[in-house]
């Protein structure tokens, strides 16, 4: 009874927050660059006085689905995509480094080269600073030109690189902004490898499908350890009643 109580009722909460983890990938879905989030559990048995007899669900550790996203022409100037592995490195709102796959570009009202986010992204030193008044070209490596809109003046000047890395996936972590992280902290050095696609960007890599059918799993799942539990009730009832006959 004591097993069957905990394994029901922590399991049933271990399915609440993997349908968190579903609905929030299927939210993101038409999110560019966006990441699944992938959730594992495990048994664990109570440690304590008595004897074994518990076991309950545990969150074991949470990643992300590194798989690359369709690769989306637009035409539009601003819009990179990574091509294969890599990560196009920016600035969080706390200052630090970190990675973003979402290469849906814009610019700031201080003409500085920013994500959808409003996150800066870095280049050789620091923020990538854009001219007034000119159109902007970035190439395969990150190279960031810029060529006047005046048409009398057709010189193209490179303004700055932006910084592209390529971390080990296992050191990576999501943070509650949406952006990755190494997990000792600190940056990533440039990886020269890593190639974008202008004109272009990648998305989400979530499979609505596939998450509409985890959602329906999930709550099968929890029906029945719900179901388990009132057994588990029932059991105990009919077990007070017989111990007060034979009493």
């Amino acid at each position: 009874m004591d097993r069957l109580i905990y394994v029901a009722m922590t399991g049933a909460k271990a399915t609440l927050d993997q349908q968190a983890s579903v609905a929030h990938n299927l939210a993101n879905v038409s999110t560019t660059g966006f990441r699944a989030e992938l959730s594992a559990f495990r048994a664990v048995p109570v440690q304590g006085e008595g004897g074994a007899t518990r076991t309950f669900v545990v969150d074991a550790t949470t990643g992300a689905d590194f798989a690359p996203g369709a690769v989306q022409h637009t035409g539009r100037d601003l819009d990179i995509a990574v091509q294969g592995k890599g990560w196009i490195a920016v600035q969080a709102a706390d200052g630090t480094e970190a990675y973003t796959r979402a290469g849906n570009l814009r610019l700031s009202p201080n003409n500085e080269l920013v994500t959808a986010s409003g996150n800066a992204v870095l280049g050789d030193g620091g923020p990538v600073a854009i001219p007034s008044d000119t159109r902007i070209t970035i190439g395969g490596d990150g190279t960031v030109s810029t060529v006047p809109t005046d048409n009398r003046v057709s010189q193209n000047s490179t303004v700055g690189r932006i910084k592209l890395v390529n971390p080990p996936e296992g050191e990576l972590e999501r943070g509650g902004d949406g952006l990755f992280r190494l997990r000792g902290g600190g940056a990533a050095p440039v990886d020269d490898t890593v190639r974008l696609v202008s004109g272009a960007v990648e998305s989400s890599n979530v499979n609505p499908v596939e998450c509409m059918v985890s959602m329906i799993t999930l709550s099968r799942q929890f029906d029945m350890q719900m179901k388990l539990l009132q057994n588990a009730e029932s059991n105990s009832r009919q077990a007070s009643q017989l111990l007060g006959i034979n009493s």
